[in-house]
């Protein structure tokens, strides 16, 4: 037998390889607790009177919403409260995510603060705000 050769064994190999995947896996992938926070999701448009803001806001009250206009921005704060109906022992998962939340938007136009609308229905807040008609467009003489 001559010295320095080796016996290629290839599935010992790819049995070896697949072990070191299965376990790059694994760390990759180890659950661990994460802090998540809930951010409703908007849509922002605007139409040639108003502008509209949606906001899903599912398994919130509308008791615990504040809605706020500052410096042209739209301000939604509140906080989604945790359940506890049931009374188990043992949780599997749990990824839903309450707690306190605030979103502040700029709106994408000047807006009157008279005359907003805001509706709360099936976990949807719905603000619409009319159009400022002031125009910042000016003629400029030359001379």
């Amino acid at each position: 037998m001559r010295k320095g050769l080796l016996v290629w064994r290839p599935f010992e190999e790819l049995e070896r390889i697949r072990r070191e995947f299965d376990r790059f896996m694994e760390e990759f992938f180890k659950e661990e607790p994460v802090e998540r926070l809930f951010a409703p999701a908007l849509d922002v448009y605007e139409t040639d009177t108003e502008v509209v803001v949606k906001a899903e806001l599912p398994g919130v009250k509308k008791e615990d919403v504040e809605v706020l206009v500052r410096d042209n921005n739209l301000i939604i704060r509140g906080e989604k409260k945790e359940e506890r109906e049931e009374k188990t022992e043992t949780v599997h998962r749990v990824e839903r995510v309450y707690g306190k939340f605030e979103r502040v938007i700029g709106l994408p136009t000047d807006v009157k603060l008279e005359g907003i609308k805001a509706e709360y229905k099936d976990g949807v807040l719905e603000i619409r705000f009319p159009k400022e008609k002031t125009s910042r467009e000016k003629k400029i003489e030359i001379t």
